[in-house]
């Protein structure tokens, strides 16, 4: 355990971010590191998936068996990136507008559900309500996509970049939820905190919050009965 505890904190070290986090499934352990901003890898049954691989440093990470992409900004997209992380046998799970800027997706539209092995991936809405101060839309309805991905009766969120809208709100039985905040492209902390508890996951994680307090944001769901952990995603 001490060697393993050594191996994780190593790779949370040259990755610059947060140390892996660990999630006891039906199916074994599911093991998550976040990468930086929205990026982020889960091991878990022997395989590897990322989740918008995009920004930080993917020196000695291995090979993707999956990919989930939620939207065609470059802070969740990278093409060539993708490229080098790709097997001929990886899954690239993405909404249409992705699969025109990147060859080789399934498409996942809102409200869709893809079976890849041993995940469940749930394909849910994100999307702007309005305007932001500046007057752009900078999420349209129907273009992303946020996820569930069940592993083991484990349900992980990730929100991708949306506000608090009506299909986050009325989400049930997440166990892990990953929830953006950042103006003007998604939400305040304080926002972003409401959605979370009409939601009430078991277990919360801020990410994608370049720029935001994201205290604030745990202060805010202080005596809901929701685990906030708030991890360095962006390193020193």
């Amino acid at each position: 355990m001490k060697r393993l505890a050594t191996v994780l904190a190593l790779t949370a070290a040259s990755l610059g971010a947060a140390a892996p986090e660990e999630f006891s499934t039906s199916a074994g352990a599911l093991r998550l590191t976040p990468i930086q901003h929205a990026s982020l890898m889960i091991q878990a049954g022997a395989k590897v998936l990322y989740v918008d691989p995009a920004q930080g440093s993917y020196a000695g990470l291995p090979q993707a068996d999956v990919i989930l992409i939620t939207d065609i900004h470059g802070d969740h997209m990278d093409p060539a990136l993708v490229d080098k992380l790709r097997k001929p046998t990886t899954v690239i799970l993405a909404p249409k507008a992705v699969a025109e800027k990147v060859g080789g997706c399934t498409v996942i539209s809102n409200g869709e559900t893809k079976t890849v092995g041993t995940f469940k991936v749930e394909a849910i809405p994100m999307y702007n309500l309005k305007p932001a101060a500046d007057g752009q839309i900078y999420h349209e309805k129907g273009r992303g996509n946020g996820y569930i991905l069940t592993y083991g009766g484990k349900r992980f969120y990730f929100s991708g970049d949306t506000e608090g809208i009506p299909e986050m709100r009325t989400l049930r039985h997440i166990d892990v939820a990953f929830v953006c905040m950042n103006l003007p492209y998604t939400m305040t902390p304080e926002a972003a905190a409401e959605a979370v508890r009409a939601f009430h996951p078991a277990i919360v994680y801020p990410y994608h919050y370049r720029g935001s307090d994201t205290n604030a944001f745990a202060k805010a769901l202080a005596g809901t009965g929701i685990e906030v952990r708030l991890r360095d995603w962006y390193g020193k």
